[in-house]
């Protein structure tokens, strides 16, 4: 499906950063909202933009300052450095 948005001029240069296409960076700016709030999957953003990697989708999501990274994340972070952190005091 084709959409046709209508945006008069004086207002593009606000949503658009100059030298970018305006109907990418519309799309990536919508896609990315939509991911954000959960309405996209990173596999249906990967074939709406066109990526053929997933890391170009990660990529693309820290251009957006979109981090996949959950405090459950940190914490299991946390715990595999301290029981690294204490493997290496342990004398041999």
């Amino acid at each position: 499906m084709q959409v046709t948005v209508d945006i008069p001029d004086r207002f593009l240069q606000h949503l658009v950063p100059e030298g970018r296409d305006a109907s990418r960076s519309l799309l990536e700016e919508s896609v990315a909202g939509a991911y954000r709030d959960g309405r996209l999957t990173m596999e249906q953003v990967r074939q709406i933009l066109g990526f053929g990697t997933r890391m170009q989708v990660d990529a693309f999501l820290q251009q957006h300052e979109i981090y996949d990274y959950t405090v459950e994340d940190l914490n299991k972070d946390m715990a595999t450095l301290d029981r690294l952190v204490e493997a290496g005091r342990s004398p041999a």
